[in-house]
Order: C-alpha cells, then sequence, then structure tokens
C-alpha cells in the first residue's frame, strides 16, 4: 500500500521531482527522462511509467529555463523510437514464449490492443502513442503479428516524434503560464484521466457486449 501511495505521490508532483533531481544532479536529468521514456515504450512490464504528464512538465520546465528544449525533444524522441523498436523486435522473435512462460503480457491487454489494429491497422502504432498500455504493447503486438519492418518503422519514427514534440511543445507554451503552474497537479490530473478515457470506453463497451 506504502509503495502504491508512493507512485501516486510521485506522479501528482512529478514537477517538484524532477525540479529536485535537476538541483542535485544537473544534466543528468535527459538520461533520467531518456531511459524513463525508453522503458515505458520498449518493456511491456513497465506501462505504470508517466509517459504523457512527463513529457508536458518536462516541456514546463524548459520554459523555466531549467533545460533545453530542443535537446529534450531530439533526445526523447529517440528513446521513443528506439523503445518501440525493442519492443518489436521482442514480440516478433520472443512474443510467443513470454505469452506463454510468464505474466508479464496478459490475454486482456493483448486483447485491448488487438482491437485497435483491427480497427486502425498500421496506424495504431501513431494512435497508441498517446494511450497508456496500448502504447507499450501496440510494438509488441505489432512484432508478435508480424507487421512488415518497413511499414512499422514508419509509422514508429511518424508517432514517435509527433508524441514527443507536441507533448513536450505544450508543456512549454501553456506549463508555465500561471492559471496552469498554480495549478499543475490538477492538470497532471487531467492529463491522466484524458490518457486513459479511450482505454475506459474501450473496457465498458466490451463489458457490454458481453453482456
Amino acid at each position: 500500500m506504502d509503495t502504491v501511495s508512493s507512485l501516486f505521490d510521485l506522479l501528482l508532483h512529478i514537477d517538484k521531482t524532477m525540479l529536485q533531481f535537476i538541483a542535485d544532479h544537473g544534466n543528468w536529468i535527459y538520461a533520467l527522462l531518456f531511459v524513463i521514456i525508453f522503458s515505458e515504450t520498449g518493456l511491456v512490464f513497465a506501462n505504470f511509467l508517466p509517459g504523457d504528464s512527463l513529457l508536458f512538465v518536462a516541456g514546463a520546465i524548459c520554459a523555466m529555463g531549467k533545460m533545453d528544449l530542443a535537446t529534450l525533444m531530439a533526445l526523447l524522441s529517440v528513446a521513443a523510437i528506439t523503445g518501440d523498436a525493442v519492443n518489436y523486435s521482442i514480440g516478433r522473435w520472443f512474443g510467443q514464449a513470454l505469452i506463454n512462460r510468464t505474466k508479464l503480457v496478459s490475454p486482456a491487454r493483448m486483447a485491448y490492443t488487438q482491437g485497435f489494429f483491427d480497427r486502425y491497422g498500421g496506424q495504431t502504432i501513431i494512435i497508441a502513442r498517446f494511450l497508456p498500455i496500448a502504447r507499450t504493447m501496440a510494438p509488441f503486438v505489432a512484432g508478435f503479428a508480424r507487421m512488415n519492418p518497413r511499414k512499422f518503422f514508419m509509422f514508429n519514427v511518424s508517432g514517435g516524434l509527433l508524441w514527443v514534440v507536441s507533448l513536450t511543445a505544450a508543456g512549454y507554451l501553456f506549463g508555465n503560464l500561471p492559471f496552469v503552474r498554480d495549478h499543475l497537479t490538477a492538470v497532471i490530473i487531467g492529463i491522466i484521466i484524458v490518457s486513459l478515457l479511450p482505454g475506459l470506453i474501450a473496457w465498458f463497451r466490451a463489458r457490454r457486449k458481453g453482456a
């Protein structure tokens, strides 16, 4: 329970955590953010990491002059693209073994993400960037389903750039406005709710269909 409470507190006050890290370790913040974004997109068990809110807050901190926006965008775009590529490779070469021998990939999450592929095709790789759980599962499912590597690469690069640039730019432009800065916790909660909403709607529809 304490672990869950600590994680929830970290998600809601990620701006203070990042500022403290910068004060203590300086430019190592870039390495930390790179690892977090790479892990969330590249490892199927790391879907709990705060991708959307992290990018927004990082952009807002750039507006304070604590980080360089261009450097942040470049590094985190590489992290997002590389993470998806690694996840795709894991799904392509080891997907069946992970499904059969571990609990890292649940049938429910596979089915949830497969539903997006059935509806949107390869564009799921781009759409899923903005959806928790699907963001982590989509490249794995693409690899498992033997999606054409060149097609995946095209959607991976365009989706990674769109996700990182749009959210960090939004944070840079709006995150340091007085109203947003004074109500940043509420904004972070709003980002989390909005990003979870499509998944919740899909879950309710599946429940109704099953009933």
